[in-house]
C-alpha cells in the first residue's frame, strides 16, 4: 500500500514563506507526476502545481512567480516552496502522486491527508 505524508503547513503572515513536503512510501516502482492541490472553504479543489518525472513543471496562474515545486525522485518526495504568501492562499493543501506503479505493477493515484496553510493579513 502506498501512503503520502504531508508536512510543513501552518500560520504565516502575508508576505511570508512556507515549505510543504510530501513523502510517498510503500512498494513503489515509479511515479509519473507529483502534484499539489488546494481547497479553500466553500471552493472547489484546484491544481496549484505539477512536476512530472522528467522535471517539467506547471503552475496555476495565481501562484506563478511565487511558488516553486521541486522533487527528489530518490526519496519519492515533492516540495512546494511558497513565497510572498497572500491571505487568498489560505487553504488545505493536498499532495497527489499520479501514475504510481507499485512493485506488483499496479498503476494508481494516491492522495495525502492535507495540511492547513493559513495566511494572515
Amino acid at each position: 500500500q502506498v501512503q503520502l505524508v504531508e508536512s510543513g503547513g501552518g500560520l504565516v503572515q502575508a508576505g511570508g514563506s512556507l515549505r510543504l513536503s510530501c513523502a510517498a512510501s510503500g512498494a513503489i516502482f515509479s511515479i509519473n507526476a507529483m502534484e499539489w492541490y488546494r481547497q479553500a472553504p466553500g471552493k472547489q479543489r484546484e491544481l496549484v502545481a505539477i512536476i512530472i518525472s522528467s522535471g517539467s513543471t506547471n503552475y496555476a496562474d495565481s501562484v506563478k512567480g511565487r511558488f516553486t515545486i521541486s522533487r527528489d525522485n530518490g526519496k519519492n518526495t515533492v516540495y512546494l516552496h511558497m513565497n510572498s504568501l497572500k491571505p487568498e492562499d489560505t487553504a488545505v493543501y493536498y499532495c497527489k502522486a499520479a501514475g504510481v506503479v507499485s512493485a506488483n505493477r499496479v498503476r494508481a493515484d494516491y492522495w495525502g491527508q492535507g495540511t492547513q496553510v493559513t495566511v494572515s493579513s
